[in-house]
């Protein structure tokens, strides 16, 4: 539970501004959740499943984003007696919370951002960011928009090796989203953490294609990046996906 309390920490300061403004202007949400699995048989047998809750809150001065991942992955093996056995090959679990104030130049802001990601097969397993500063959008039309963010930082992590980091960073961040059609639309999210002991760099490219009102499909690659890995560890990870996303 300590590792969670850093996401508390992250939104503590600004709880009763915004329990005032909710009081005055009413909770605006946009939720998606998105699902996807994958099973095989016959030559390679295994499952692999990835799930993902993003949730945003619009209110008058606050403008807040909550998110849950999770990906899971197992694979059949025959072991050394010649045995069918089923082995966990991947488990991964990010929550992360962000809460920015609204300043008076439109989609100018100061946020607070905190998040924990649970990797028990990663280089890290378990890493900690709490960051401040200031995001604006740097680019809008009527069909792309690009906004970024970038402040200070600090980290925690535990290696595979069972070493503990922490120390100051520099984060920064971007999102890209581009309107394609009535029915498709790209996005592009990357964010840095720059520290002494590691730089982690964290992109995703996703195209959806709209089903009907609330359902979408959703194609999107993930890469993953450290610097500073266990010798027995590789630096980058990837994951590509296939899902269903359901916006309420």
């Amino acid at each position: 539970m300590k590792r969670f309390s850093i996401l508390a920490l992250a939104i503590a300061a600004s709880s009763q501004v915004q329990a005032n403004d909710t009081v005055a202007t009413g909770k605006v949400w946009t939720t998606s959740a998105e699902l996807g699995a994958i099973a095989t048989s016959g030559n390679t047998v295994g499952t692999s499943v990835t799930g993902k809750i993003d949730a945003k809150q619009e209110l008058q001065q606050w403008s807040n984003q909550y998110i849950f991942s999770a990906f899971f992955k197992e694979d059949e093996k025959t072991d050394a007696n010649g045995d069918k056995i089923t082995e966990k090959s991947a488990e991964k679990y990010l929550v992360s919370a962000k809460a920015a104030y609204k300043l008076d130049e439109e989609f100018d802001k100061l946020f607070v951002y905190g998040s924990y990601t649970d990797d028990k097969f990663g280089a890290y397993t378990k890493y900690t960011t709490l960051a401040v500063g200031y995001g604006t959008r740097i680019y809008n039309a009527e069909d792309k928009s690009l906004d970024v963010e970038v402040g200070p930082g600090y980290f925690t992590g535990k290696r595979s090796t069972g070493e503990t980091e922490k120390g100051l960073i520099a984060r920064g961040a971007a999102v890209f989203n581009w309107t394609i059609s009535e029915s498709a639309s790209f996005a592009q999210t990357l964010s840095v953490e720059y520290g002494d002991d590691n730089t982690r760099t964290i992109a995703e490219s996703a195209v959806l294609a709209k089903i009907n009102g609330s359902l979408q499909m959703k194609a999107a690659f993930l890469v993953q990046n450290d610097t500073d890995v266990p010798v027995a560890k590789k630096s980058t990870d990837t994951q590509t996906s296939l899902t269903l996303v359901y916006s309420f």
